[in-house]
C-alpha cells in the first residue's frame, strides 16, 4: 500500500507540472496568502486610506485584470504555457513593489498597485490550468486540477495562518507581510518559468482546427457566474448572516473559515477521483444541486435563531464546501476537455472572465439581498443555483480536439492516446 500512494503521489505531482512547478504553485500561495486577505487593511492601517475608497480600488483591480483575460488567451493559443504562469507572478510582483513605494495617502499609487495584482490574480487560473491540461489529458488531468487547488489552498491557509499571528505588529508588520508576498511571487516565478514548457497547437490537425470559433458555452459560462457566489458565501454572506442577524460571536465565522480551508485541503482531490466515474457535466449539475441544498439549509438554520442558530449554521456549511469541492473539481475540467487544443487558451480566457465577474458582483449582491432577510437572500441563491445547474445539464458539448507539448523537462512528449492513469481515475467523458 505504501508503495502504491508513493508511486500515485510521484504520478500526481508530474501531472501538475513536475516537482519544481509544485514548489513555485505552493511558494506562490503562501505569498498570497500572507497579504491578500489583508489588502483592504493595508490601505487603510498604512496608507491612512478610507475604507470605501480602498474598496473601490481594489474592486476596480479586479474589473480592469478581467479586461486583460483575451490578450492572455491568445498568448496561450500561441503555444506558451509556463511563461504566462511565470508573467502572471511578475505581474503581481510589480503590484506588490508599487504598494510599497505608495506614500500615505495617495489613493492612485494604491489602485495602480491594486490593479497589476488583480491583472496577475485573473491571469493565473488560467495559465495554470492551460499549463495542466498541456502536460496530462483525461480524468489524471482533472486530478491534477484538483491537487493544484488543494496545494493552492493549503498554501494560503498557512500564509493567512502566519499573517495573522504578525498583525499585531499594526502597519509595520503589514509591510513586512508585503515583502514577503513580493519575494514569494518573485521566487515562484523563476521556478515556474524553469520549467520551461510550450505546447506545440500547430501539430493539431488541420480538420481539427478550421476555422473554428472559440466554442460559446453560453450556459455554461452564464450558470458559471452564479455557481462562483459559493466562494464567497463563507466569507461574506455567513459573516454577515451571523453577525447581523443572528448576534453571534465573530469566532463562529472564524470557525467556519477555518473549516471550509481543512475540508478543500483534504477533499479536493479524493471528492474528484470519486466522482470521475460520470460525466463532467452531469457532476458539475450535481454540485448546483449540493449549493441549492445548503443554502435552503442555511435558511432553515437561520430561522433557529437564539443559541442554536450559529451552529446550525456552521454545520450546514459544510455541505456548502462539499458542493464548493464538487464545483471547482468539475468546472475547470470540464471546460479544458470541451475546449479545441488550438482553442484552449481563449476558451479557458473566457471561463475566467465569467469566474471573475461573479466573484466581482457577489459581494455586492449578497449584501444587497442579506437586508432584506434570510428568505430573500438565501431562496434567490437557492433558485439562481437550481436554474443555472439545469442549464449546464441541458447544454450540448462542442467537439474538442488534442494538443502536443514541447518540453524540455518534466512534461510527457504525447498526450493522447494514454495508459491507465496511476491516479485511478475513470472514464474520460465530458
Amino acid at each position: 500500500m505504501a508503495t502504491t500512494l508513493n508511486i500515485r503521489s510521484r504520478g500526481l505531482i508530474r501531472a501538475f507540472g513536475g516537482p519544481r512547478y509544485a514548489v513555485a504553485l505552493a511558494v506562490d500561495a503562501l505569498g498570497t496568502g500572507l497579504l491578500r486577505p489583508f489588502l483592504l487593511l493595508y490601505g487603510v492601517i498604512v496608507l491612512s486610506l478610507s475604507a470605501p475608497a480602498a474598496g473601490i480600488a481594489m474592486t476596480g483591480g479586479v474589473v480592469v485584470g478581467l479586461v486583460w483575460m483575451p490578450a492572455v488567451g491568445r498568448w496561450l493559443d500561441r503555444g506558451a504555457r509556463s511563461t504566462v504562469v511565470a508573467a502572471s507572478m511578475l505581474v503581481r510582483v510589480l503590484g506588490v513593489g508599487l504598494l510599497l513605494a505608495t506614500p500615505s495617502g495617495h489613493v492612485w499609487l494604491f489602485s495602480t498597485a491594486a490593479l497589476f495584482l488583480g491583472i496577475g490574480n485573473q491571469a493565473w487560473p488560467a495559465a495554470h490550468a492551460a499549463l495542466v491540461a498541456t502536460v496530462t489529458d483525461g480524468r489524471e488531468r482533472d486530478t491534477a486540477l484538483a491537487a493544484g487547488r488543494s496545494l493552492r489552498n493549503a498554501g494560503m491557509g498557512v500564509g493567512a495562518l502566519l499573517a495573522t499571528v504578525c498583525l499585531a505588529g499594526g502597519a509595520g508588520a503589514l509591510q513586512v507581510l508585503a515583502v514577503g508576498t513580493g519575494l514569494a511571487y518573485l521566487t515562484a516565478a523563476v521556478l515556474a518559468w524553469s520549467v520551461r514548457l510550450r505546447a506545440r497547437p500547430a501539430d493539431a490537425p488541420s480538420e481539427a482546427r478550421g476555422d473554428a470559433p472559440v466554442p460559446r458555452m453560453r450556459a455554461l459560462l452564464a450558470a458559471n457566474v452564479i455557481y462562483v457566489f459559493c466562494l464567497n458565501v463563507p466569507e461574506i454572506a455567513l459573516p454577515l448572516v451571523l453577525v447581523t442577524q443572528l448576534q453571534a460571536s465573530p469566532v463562529w465565522s472564524a470557525v467556519i473559515f477555518v473549516t471550509n480551508t481543512v475540508l478543500v485541503v483534504a477533499l479536493q482531490v479524493p471528492v474528484t477521483v470519486l466522482l470521475a466515474r460520470f460525466p463532467r457535466r452531469i457532476v458539475l449539475a450535481f454540485a448546483g444541486v449540493v449549493l441549492a441544498v445548503s443554502y435552503l439549509g442555511f435558511l432553515a438554520a437561520t430561522a433557529l435563531g437564539g443559541g442554536w442558530g450559529a451552529p446550525a449554521v456552521a454545520t450546514v456549511s459544510v455541505v456548502c464546501t462539499l458542493g464548493e469541492i464538487i464545483y471547482a473539481g468539475s468546472s475547470t475540467a470540464l471546460v479544458t476537455a470541451l475546449a479545441p487544443a488550438h482553442l484552449l487558451g481563449r476558451t479557458l480566457a473566457r471561463f475566467q472572465l465569467s469566474t471573475g465577474f461573479g466573484l466581482a458582483v457577489s459581494p455586492a449582491v449578497i449584501t444587497a439581498l442579506a437586508p432584506h432577510g434570510p428568505a430573500t437572500l438565501w431562496g434567490s441563491l437557492a433558485a439562481g443555483t437550481l436554474l443555472s445547474a439545469s442549464a449546464v445539464a441541458t447544454e450540448k458539448d462542442p467537439e474538442s480536439a488534442p494538443v502536443a507539448v514541447s518540453s524540455p523537462c518534466e512534461a510527457p512528449q504525447r498526450l493522447t492516446p494514454r495508459t491507465p492513469s496511476v491516479l485511478g481515475a475513470g472514464s474520460g467523458r465530458p
